[in-house]
């Protein structure tokens, strides 16, 4: 019986996924709040990361937030590669801490990524979008996706 629990999350952490890359193609971030504790996840969880509750509501965020953490980044993944940064083009990834209290790993746009002594912690930034194109990988067809990304505000 716990085996096929197990499976059945599996399943169900990939309809979220699905769900949650289909609704960032429409421009819409979400997150999934616990009816028991009131925890809140970005990207949707099934099961409550900090209760183990399994009541989840969806709930869309409003995009706006502040810089907690950042890294600039000089060696990148493939899909960063495959847009065209690298040692020559750095990128800025970094923690957004939303307005509604969750934290999300994302791109960071709007910053000088060859000065990152400049980039400031709490720095305000709200959603942006990028919209890639990128090659077939274990987990996803080629195709076009839409990915998270903050823009810096100041």
């Amino acid at each position: 019986m716990a085996l096929e629990n197990k499976f059945s999350d599996v399943a169900e952490n990939k309809l979220y996924s699905l769900a949650y890359n289909k609704l960032l193609s429409e421009h819409k971030l979400m997150g999934s709040r616990c009816k028991k504790c009131g925890h809140l996840a970005v990207p949707p969880k099934p099961i409550c990361p900090e209760c183990h509750g399994s009541e989840m509501e969806l709930e869309e965020m409003k995009g706006r937030g502040k810089l907690v953490a950042y890294t600039v980044v000089a060696v990148g993944s493939p899909l960063m590669v495959e847009e065209g940064y690298g040692r020559e083009k750095y990128y800025c990834c970094g923690i957004v801490e939303l307005e509604e209290g969750a934290k999300i790993c994302a791109r960071i746009s709007g910053v000088d990524t060859s000065r990152p002594e400049q980039i400031k912690i709490g720095t305000p930034v709200a959603l942006d979008y990028v919209e890639a194109t990128h090659a077939a990988d274990p987990t996803h067809e080629q195709g076009e996706r839409t990915f998270v990304s903050f823009k810096a505000l100041s």
